[in-house]
């Protein structure tokens, strides 16, 4: 199957401003809403067949409409071609929401000006669960994943890192495993959480749910996104994580940078590597 590319996604319409709830009940309501939608999602998967993606324009997120805004520049984006009788996932005949396309080349490619990160390259594209342990701070938590990982059925991690000219660090984790009940079962088992991760990472032990991150940014695509920053004080770096869990694949995105991880390129990586998985 050859590759195409899926129009870009329209302006989303800007919501009339609605009172303030207050914020544990904002966090609370706002994960509910979350995983309603992707029940909703699921189960009313597209028809569509075609399998690409174009790089966001501006108005593709909430507030990003004036130059400079801060975005990096990303290749324009294809998915992979499907295996031959293989359907894409959310589609009718793929109750199990399996990815069957390489799951190296649903890794998000490097912006221009990044420097690659050999150590996320790993054996052919294929990523050591050590290495993406290592993303944990606690060893009794590195520990316990890796046995919720293995008993689970983890199938691949595929990764990829890069450097920013401004010190900013990416790192990318996609981990496969059998259907999308499973990985569903991980992620809320393990990475979900109303006010934090489940999970602190290495030089981000203070996290809370990523407020700045624009709930209409990542409506588009399938699946559920859970975004967290490291609040203040947070030390040399900042640490920005989120969580998107997609049929059979839960990716891990990662972004720290010398004073404070900046707001429009996490948000911008983490949308383009949704709508690349969904």
């Amino acid at each position: 199957m050859s590759e195409q590319q899926i129009p870009v996604t329209p302006a989303l319409p800007v919501p009339e401003p609605t009172p303030e709830p207050a914020p544990k009940d904002r966090r609370v309501l706002r994960s509910v809403l979350r995983w309603t939608a992707a029940v909703v999602v699921f189960a009313v998967a597209g028809t569509s067949t075609a399998y690409g993606i174009t790089r966001m324009q501006r108005a593709d997120l909430p507030g990003l409409a004036t130059r400079p805004d801060g975005r990096w520049d990303y290749p324009q984006i294809v998915r992979p071609p499907l295996p031959a009788g293989r359907p894409a996932p959310f589609a009718p005949g793929n109750a199990a929401d399996i990815h069957y396309a390489d799951l190296r080349k649903l890794v998000l490619p490097a912006p221009k000006g990044a420097k690659a990160d050999p150590a996320l390259a790993g054996d052919h594209g294929w990523t050591k669960p050590t290495v993406y342990l290592a993303e944990y701070a606690s060893k009794d938590d590195r520990d316990n994943l890796q046995g919720e990982l293995t008993d689970h059925g983890l199938r691949h991690i595929a990764a990829r890192g890069w450097t920013m000219p401004d010190g900013t660090r990416t790192r990318i984790y996609l981990l496969q495993f059998e259907t999308g009940l499973i990985a569903g079962k991980v992620q809320q088992d393990e990475f979900a959480g109303y006010q934090d991760p489940g999970l602190a990472l290495r030089g981000a032990a203070s996290n809370v749910m990523d407020e700045s991150f624009p709930e209409a940014a990542s409506a588009d695509g399938n699946g559920v996104v859970e975004e967290f920053a490291e609040k203040q004080p947070y030390g040399a770096e900042q640490v920005r994580q989120a969580y998107i869990s997609c049929g059979d694949v839960i990716a891990l995105v990662v972004q720290s940078r010398p004073g404070g991880a900046r707001e429009i390129p996490f948000q911008q990586t983490v949308v383009l590597q949704q709508q690349l998985l969904g």
